[in-house]
């Protein structure tokens, strides 16, 4: 089992980068908190909607708004487990996200690649899948695989369950996914339980997570409910990355775009600690600005190192593991 590199810790060694002070970070949760009181978020799905209800949230079925009350969302932060161990297919690269601790991951859901023998770029397919499984597994440098690649070369609406075929067998390491919606999700816990030996041999080692996005602003559709309840039901941790582009999707200011996307993260933590308590989450985020030259998200900004780093604070005010993007 791994136990990466502190940063940031009370120590001789390690690397802090704060970028909001205590005050700010109070400052951020309490409208955060205001936010999902009274705003509310947009919640697709009948089944979320009665977890929310059955919880103690105001649910408006005729609009789909749900507001929440401020002790629901603290008591989910609280039962959130600090530390999500990520197993992998060989116990040597067990992976522990807990605090302080910094990993490395690739970037995913590339939709392209340069062929290697032709030197042209090209659509990915399933083979590319496996093979950037196989670089990955190679790097020493990578704790974990995100699947990188998307398969176009297979039926669409199986594609996901091709793509988890692809990275279960050319991996050792952990493996990150989107899920697509509840029913692949189940699909995709079957497939893993029967490369760890049964379900509850997979619920005791967990080799796969999952990743869901809210759409900004504060907004979490159907198939991200159902990502987020199935997670908790199977003991898979799900990480709930918001994607918001400041100056688009969220408040042009990065304090304002930090309070939606807080909000819509946690809407999604509390979602699935009503579900079941005390199951693996990870905050997450891809938020950046957007270029407002071009209408699309700058990656590698400034803008982007500041809200990431802002994140990783948040997560470790509220005791949560993180995974944010990077250049």
């Amino acid at each position: 089992m791994k136990r990466n590199p502190q940063a940031g810790m009370l120590r001789n060694a390690g690397l802090s980068f704060s970028v909001l002070t205590p005050d700010e970070v109070t400052d951020i949760h309490l409208a955060t908190l205001e936010v999902l009181e009274r705003t509310g978020i947009f919640v697709e799905g009948e089944d979320a909607l009665a977890i929310f209800s059955d919880g103690g949230a105001r649910v408006d079925r005729s609009t789909g708004t749900v507001r929440i009350p401020a002790h629901l969302v603290e008591d989910a932060i609280r039962s959130a487990p600090p530390k999500v161990v990520l197993c992998g297919r060989d116990p040597a690269n067990d992976v522990v996200l807990e605090a302080g601790r910094v990993g490395f991951t690739n970037f995913g859901e590339g939709t392209q690649v340069i062929d290697l023998q032709t030197g042209e770029l090209r659509d990915s397919t399933k083979a590319d899948v496996a093979d950037s499984a196989r670089l990955v597994d190679a790097l020493p440098e990578l704790d974990v695989y995100e699947r990188a690649v998307a398969a176009h070369d297979v039926p669409q609406d199986s594609a996901t369950l091709h793509q988890a075929e692809m990275w279960f067998t050319n991996t050792s390491k952990h493996g990150f996914m989107g899920s697509q919606d509840g029913f692949i999700s189940k699909q995709l816990f079957a497939m893993a339980a029967a490369i760890a030996g049964g379900e509850e041999a997979l619920r005791a080692r967990p080799l796969i997570s999952w990743i869901t996005c809210p759409v900004s602003p504060l907004k979490l559709v159907r198939e991200s409910c159902e990502i987020i309840v199935e997670a908790a039901r199977h003991g898979v941790a799900v990480n709930i990355l918001s994607m918001a582009m400041a100056g688009g999707s969220s408040p042009v200011t990065l304090a304002g775009t930090l309070v939606t996307h807080n909000a819509e993260v946690l809407a999604g933590i509390t979602l699935n600690q009503l579900t079941e308590r005390g199951s693996p989450v990870i905050y997450g985020s891809s938020t950046t600005a957007m270029d407002l030259r071009l209408a699309a998200a700058s990656v590698g900004t400034p803008e982007c190192a500041l809200i990431s780093a802002a994140v990783a604070q948040l997560a470790r005010h509220y005791l949560l593991p993180s995974w944010v993007a990077g250049a």
